[in-house]
């Protein structure tokens, strides 16, 4: 992997000085040229941000309550998943820091649909990542949350029954309280974030903060991206860009109705392997 090219972080207040290297990169960044990243060095790179603050802070503070990332895949032409999934799209390089920012995680905010199509399981302690999520007072493993209205899914799976932290299922007011007590019966922790059959972004992004969870990942699907993004709740988007073409009519990285005025975001680093560009940007 290596450093395609110097990034100044967009997102920077002007009167910051000018870092010695790409804002979140590891210091020794000209020995990282043409070679596999450990897993650490990949966690220095993709750091959240500090500090995020439990409980909320003041009004007057300029410090996040919390920071929502979402890492996604797309092809060249702009699909987000090839025969229904993502894997067919990915790389060994895009799973290894899938499985970073799973590593950096308090919890990994998902879709109920990508929980069906992708077969989700719990999210598992990895030692890469053991001693500096302890220190930063984290979980073995991020929790999962589920998002979903109806509760339709499958409460006898692993993800609901053996997970190492209980998962969690976020959804409206008015869902079903049968379906409730079946997850609640399965070990998961319901959630409600939203008055009506849905969930509102904002209120569940805020949930989860005001539970420790500050750091925050999705991983989707589009449909839930689409709902965080509209809902100006998406702090950074880290895409990966494969160097495929699918053609197809394959799901965008984000669906739902178009929003009024695009919202701007600055590009903050960018990795490159075998074709394969890492990107990471945040909004402004």
């Amino acid at each position: 992997m290596r450093r395609l090219f110097p990034v100044t972080d967009q997102t920077a207040p002007a009167a910051a000085p000018a870092p010695q290297a790409q804002p979140g990169a590891p210091a020794h960044v000209a020995d990282l040229v043409d070679r596999e990243w450990t897993l650490d060095e990949l966690a220095e790179a993709y750091a959240y941000p500090a500090p995020l603050t439990t409980p909320a802070p003041p009004a007057t503070s300029d410090a996040p309550h919390r920071w929502l990332r979402a890492n996604m895949v797309s092809t060249l032409d702009g699909a987000a998943q090839h025969d229904g999934r993502s894997q067919a799209i990915s790389s060994d390089a895009d799973m290894r820091i899938f499985g970073t920012l799973r590593g950096l995680a308090d919890v990994v905010i998902v879709g109920a649909e990508t929980v069906r199509l992708e077969g989700y399981r719990p999210a598992r302690a990895r030692d890469a990542f053991a001693a500096r999520r302890a220190a930063d007072g984290q979980a073995p493993a991020p929790v999962i949350a589920v998002v979903s209205a109806s509760l339709s899914l499958d409460f006898s799976l692993p993800l609901f029954t053996s997970p190492l932290v209980p998962t969690l299922v976020l959804t409206g007011a008015a869902a079903s309280p049968d379906r409730v007590r079946d997850a609640e019966k399965a070990g998961a922790r319901v959630i409600v974030a939203g008055d009506g059959p849905g969930v509102e972004p904002d209120r569940a992004v805020t949930a989860l903060a005001d539970m420790g969870l500050v750091r925050q990942l999705t991983e989707g699907g589009p449909r839930l991206l689409g709902q965080f993004a509209a809902a100006g709740v998406l702090d950074e988007l880290c895409l990966t860009v494969a160097p495929l073409l699918t053609v197809g009519s394959a799901q965008r990285i984000t669906g739902g109705p178009v929003v009024p005025d695009p919202e701007r975001f600055a590009l903050a680093a960018v990795l490159e392997e075998a074709g394969f560009l890492f990107t990471r940007y945040r909004r402004i």
